[in-house]
């Protein structure tokens, strides 16, 4: 039969009053036969209950000819001006008959979803496949407005849009959809292909359109965009806890409805890697998520430890180093919901719908780090083999990211540790000056620098104070900067000046490079700055290499960079270093640093404007020295300094007349025995009689040996400081020998005796001469000095 559709129209009364070509095609009547009568006598069988309710069904005609013939009937109410209805306009086109063609039977049997709309996006065709997916058999469709036949007004929008573009434009269209149908349980991803179909004359009669279901393609598109995303998104910090953030945050609410990453003890600390325990394994949460505020699924808090029992799911995707998947219903399952139950007596893991669930390890380099574990409540689909596949390369990734942190971590705690311990952890006592210092380590990726201080007393009541730069970061950096510590401490103790020590300094970089394999000596560079201050003439000689130079702030006034040559970075070699010598008044403010205060290269910082803020900050009243330290570093430093910064504060002090005893000692032996007498008078007006007796011997052989093997001028000193100095000077560069007489040695005991009856002994050069001096203790400790 010719497939033909059928229209007509009829009253409230249910009187036919208008009749169509194709309704006389379709029932063998003309309009002069049916117009007016009822519509009921064209029925075989009445209206069945379940069309008038619907509107739509199949009714079965009686032909002119007397046989039956079902139509597929739609009806829609024609409305009044008061919006009454006031009849009905009904359509029908005949059941479909089997297509004899093979295209026929192709379209029919397709496992694709294919349809065919009129120009006014009607129903027409649906093969088997579109008819499954959308619920319904082909006879409720026919006929029928598309929209009519979907819920879904979003999806039914886009299809509909695109239907009408073909008709308008006369050109194929493909998208893509993802949404539901009645036919499955969960959205799926559709790949639609609609085309224009014409006549033989070209005129546009109808759209077809065949829907491709390519879920799992687009699911696994999915997973690769995500792991793609992993790549940046995990390991953004080289913080253990923050990778783990990470990692939960895009695993929900995309792949899980709450994930939770649980470590083992040893990766958040410095710990060697244990072995895994034969029994129950403890773990340690620092991070979960959850599409639900509050995470109610959790039922370890963050921070707490969880026992896996031997049995439980996840304990065995730690102990297979395999993704474990579990189902609501499973045996696994069951325990694991009674492990979080356990921790979470209201039962509120099992009562939030949780029904499926994955475990998967975290291991990187062959070493186990942990788990993440992932649930699935309001997602309707279970986790199922392609979801342990991706879920196990997701977690290999973080895991590598996590293993970066902990390691990173360790070695930022080691070179931390190794760099405090190189550090002074407690200056010196000393008389020359008061000292405040700070150390801030930077919190770059870069690592623990090599940034170093020091304070070092000298003789003759003198001080040496030294900052420091190493170039780099790392255990390297820091094991370098304690070599050149110990080094500056070396030279300082032979009393060199401060230019002639950074030559040596410098010279020792340079042969620490070239002994270093593959190192070069810009790798192994630092800078350096050395400063001697004497208490007793109040004089500061300073030299630098490549470092910034210091600020003095003297009382009264505001504080200025002292002008002076800084020569290169140690370890560059072949140019000088200058000594910059000043006086200074006691209670002035000398600020050594390293380049980290004023400096940030990762935000191009201005050091001009650094500076002129640090000298500002010097310059302001403070309650202490301690207190301009931090005033110092709060004007001056970003919240995250992207180096290390050190920072010595001194303030000077001046030894006066009355701690201080000086004589002009003119070459003769005979009048040793004057100044061994007047060096016991003083120190009785320093109320020190019981020193008399070593300061007698000691000014003795210093002096005798001056006037024997040195030259003029000679000058005796004593010093009364934290313990009591006595020193000779004279006019000869030769220095004496310690050494041991013997037997029938007339002489040569006499520095013996010295270095027995003192606890420390020494010799420095000098521009004219040397000096030659010895300290003994005080018999009553330390006596207070000027300014404390």
């Amino acid at each position: 039969m010719e497939r033909v559709a059928a229209a007509a129209i009829i009253d409230a009364l249910g009187r036919v009053t208008g009749w169509s070509e194709g309704a006389r095609t379709v029932t063998g009547r003309t309009a002069e036969e049916v117009v007016g009568r009822p519509a009921a006598d064209l029925l075989a069988d009445g209206v069945p209950a379940a069309v008038l309710a619907a509107r739509s069904g199949t009714v079965a005609l009686r032909h002119a000819d007397g046989r039956r013939t079902e139509l597929a009937l739609t009806a829609c109410p024609v409305l009044g001006p008061e919006g009454e209805t006031t009849g009905y306009v009904l359509t029908a086109d005949p059941p479909r008959q089997a297509d004899p063609t093979l295209a026929g039977q192709a379209f029919q049997q397709a496992s694709m979803s294919m349809s065919v709309f009129d120009t006014r996006q009607r129903h027409l065709r649906s093969n088997d496949a579109a008819c499954h997916v959308m619920g319904v058999p082909e006879e409720a469709l026919l006929g029928r407005f598309f929209p009519d036949t979907v819920e879904e007004a979003p999806y039914s929008e886009g299809f509909l849009r695109h239907l009408r573009q073909v008709v308008e434009t006369g050109r194929p269209v493909r998208y893509e959809s993802f949404t539901g149908v009645p036919a499955f349980s969960r959205d799926h991803a559709w790949s639609i292909e609609m085309w224009p179909l014409r006549d033989p004359a070209g005129e546009l009669t109808a759209v077809a359109l065949a829907a491709f279901d390519n879920t799992e393609q687009y699911l696994a598109r999915l997973r690769l965009a995500l792991l793609n995303e992993a790549a940046t998104a995990i390991g953004t910090t080289l913080d253990v806890v923050r990778t783990a953030e990470e990692l939960v945050e895009l695993l929900v609410p995309r792949h899980a409805d709450f994930a939770s990453v649980d470590l083992l003890d040893w990766v958040l600390g410095a710990e060697e890697l244990p072995s895994m325990p034969e029994g129950d394994i403890e773990l340690r949460r620092v991070a979960h998520g959850s599409v639900t505020e509050g995470t109610p699924e959790a039922a370890v808090r963050l921070g707490e430890t969880d026992v896996l029992p031997t049995a439980s799911p996840t304990a065995r995707a730690l102990r297979e180093r395999r993704a474990v998947v579990s189902q609501a219903g499973e045996p696994e399952f069951r325990r694991w919901i009674d492990e979080r139950n356990a921790r979470a007596p209201e039962g509120r893991a099992h009562r939030r719908g949780v029904h499926s669930m994955i475990a998967v390890p975290l291991q990187a380099r062959g070493i186990l780090l942990g788990v993440v574990v992932g649930a699935r409540v309001r997602h309707p689909e279970e986790y199922v083999f392609d979801d342990t596949v991706f879920a196990e390369e997701l977690a290999s990734r973080a895991a590598v990211c996590i293993d970066n942190a902990r390691r990173f971590a360790r070695e930022r705690s080691t070179a931390l540790a190794l760099q405090h311990s190189l550090l002074p952890s407690g200056l010196p006592g000393q008389a020359a000056v008061e000292v405040a210092h700070r150390y801030l380590p930077c919190g770059s990726v870069a690592g623990i620098g090599g940034d170093w201080f020091d304070v070092i007393p000298l003789s003759g009541s003198r001080v040496g104070l030294v900052v420091g730069d190493v170039v780099g970061h790392g255990i390297r950096s820091s094991a370098t900067m304690g070599r050149l510590r110990t080094a500056v401490r070396t030279l300082a103790d032979v009393d060199l000046p401060p230019d002639e020590l950074l030559t040596h300094l410098d010279d020792l970089v340079t042969h620490l490079a070239a002994d270093g394999p593959g190192e070069e000596v810009a790798e192994l560079g630092a800078t350096c700055l050395y400063a001697v201050y004497d208490p007793v003439s109040r004089h500061l000689v300073l030299a630098a290499a490549g470092h910034p130079a210091p600020a003095l702030v003297l009382p009264g006034r505001g504080a200025e960079l002292i002008p002076m040559t800084a020569g290169p970075p140690l370890g560059v070699g072949s140019l000088p270093f200058e000594a910059t010598e000043l006086d200074l008044p006691e209670g002035a403010v000398v600020a050594l640093y390293t380049d980290g205060l004023i400096e940030d290269r990762d935000r191009d910082r201005d050091v001009d404007r650094a500076t002129e803020e640090m000298c500002r900050a010097l310059g302001a009243p403070a309650d202490s020295l301690e207190a301009l330290g931090d005033n110092v570093l709060k004007a001056v430093l970003p919240e995250q300094p992207s180096d290390d910064v050190a920072l010595l504060l001194v303030r000077t002090r001046a030894l006066g007349a009355d701690r201080v005893a000086t004589w002009d000692v003119p070459p003769d032996p005979a009048r040793v025995a004057d100044f061994r007498q007047a060096a016991t008078e003083r120190l009785a007006d320093w109320g020190l009689e019981e020193a008399a007796f070593v300061t007698e011997l000691v000014v003795s052989e210093l002096v005798t040996n001056a006037i024997r093997y040195g030259e003029p001028p000679i000058r005796l000193r004593l010093i009364r400081d934290r313990a009591l100095i006595c020193e000779v000077f004279d006019g000869s560069s030769t220095s004496p020998h310690l050494r041991r007489a013997h037997a029938y040695d007339e002489g040569g005991r006499g520095l013996l005796l010295v270095a027995q009856l003192t606890q420390r002994w020494g010799s420095r050069q000098t521009g004219g001469g040397k000096t030659i001096w010895a300290e003994q203790p005080l018999p009553e400790g330390p006596l207070p000095v000027t300014g404390e």
